[in-house]
């Protein structure tokens, strides 16, 4: 099986796929990877969806939102930064939006003249660190090989950084088992007590609803779509129960069923 995933080599998403699968392709943005599954180029793609510091990736909630995929697993592992560069004199950090803001306080502290970078993955940054002494690139200690220095290790704000990854397929393998199950909910609907509604048909059914997410639908300004993750797989009556119910709210927009999965912890 071949994946797809943000590139180029050694990217946390690199990473993370490689749990997945041992051929890894690459791709510079989230939403070519989920178009790339979707048109059924790649029989999986790995896409980060949500960091326990800087909260959900929005380009991959609004990817997944507007194409045909499922999810057939997710993965979790710890992020591990570090701050590599051919030597400590450098002006520039260069990495991925959200490595930038997940050391946001090392660098303010200890860089504060730096000139922040944000670059396509983590990986994109070290590659310019290593082409340029004056930039310095944040990564996995790893990434760092024979041509970089480690400045500094675990420089990541809370000790407790992790990642979720989100393993996508074609809408042909989702699964109705797991212990977890994803949804987007269009309500095209705006009243008092919408979101309520919804909210009561997982909790009067004792389904604890583990993340949900508004996103804007883009159809108009206050319109919006929900991002629902819920700990119970599709295949129990409770679960079906509370889709049938959600549907019925939704019945002027659309709800899009991911799937259901499990979760596997993956350490580096």
């Amino acid at each position: 099986m071949q994946a797809v995933t943000l590139g180029p080599a050694g990217t946390y998403s690199h990473r993370a796929a490689r749990a997945v699968a041992d051929d890894v392709a690459f791709r510079e943005s989230v939403t070519s990877i989920v178009q790339a599954v979707a048109d059924g180029s790649f029989e999986r793609g790995v896409v980060p969806i949500e960091n326990s510091i800087e909260g959900s990736v929005t380009e991959s909630l609004d990817a997944v939102a507007n194409s045909e995929v499922s999810v057939v697993q997710e993965i979790v592992t710890p992020i591990r930064h570090a701050l590599l560069a051919q030597s400590a004199n450098f002006d520039v950090v260069a990495s991925h939006s959200q490595a930038l803001a997940q050391c946001r306080t090392y660098l303010e502290e200890n860089y504060p003249d730096a000139k922040l970078e944000a670059v396509a993955s983590t990986a994109r940054g070290v590659e310019r660190a290593r082409a340029d002494p004056t930039v310095a690139g944040i990564g996995h200690p790893d990434n760092a090989g024979d041509d970089l220095e480690i400045i500094a290790e675990d420089i990541q704000d809370q000790s407790s950084n992790a990642t979720r990854f989100l393993v996508i397929g074609p809408e042909s393998a989702r699964s109705d088992a797991g212990g977890k199950s994803s949804l987007v909910v269009y309500p095209n609907a705006n009243y008092p007590g919408l979101l309520l509604e919804l909210l009561e048909a997982f909790a009067e059914r004792d389904i604890n609803l583990s993340r949900i997410e508004s996103r804007p639908s883009g159809n108009r300004l206050g319109d919006y779509l929900f991002h629902i993750d819920a700990d119970a797989g599709l295949y129990e009556e409770r679960m079906q129960g509370a889709l049938e119910e959600v549907e019925g709210i939704a019945s002027n927009g659309w709800v899009r069923v991911l799937g259901s999965y499990d979760t596997r912890h993956v350490l580096y």
